[in-house]
């Protein structure tokens, strides 16, 4: 059961239970749409066994959370940096010539 699971409101919880609302909030979740990703445990599994018709569920493992984390944050700020400043360096370049 290693890695984490990627939960998602799909439906509101009006109408509902106060238990099933403090389960869907438990679960970081705050409104139609909002996702949170939350450990894959026995517990976790359990909470949303019990408000499985608000949410749905994908497992994502481990490994391919910890890639796309590093690539979304470090990869982005490094390719933006490099862009500007070859731009710079091209700008630069080229106000040398004229």
């Amino acid at each position: 059961m290693a890695g984490k699971l990627k939960v998602t409101q799909t439906k509101s919880t009006i109408s509902h239970i106060a238990r099933n609302r403090a389960t869907v909030k438990a679960l970081g979740l705050h409104g139609i749409g909002s996702t949170s990703v939350v450990a894959d445990n026995p517990a976790t599994r359990g909470m949303v066994r019990q408000v499985r018709f608000l949410v749905t569920v994908e497992e994502i493992a481990e490994s391919a959370d910890r890639g796309s984390r590093k690539a979304a944050k470090g990869g982005s700020e490094d390719q933006r940096a490099d862009t500007s400043r070859s731009e710079d360096s091209e700008d630069s370049k080229e106000k040398a010539k004229a």
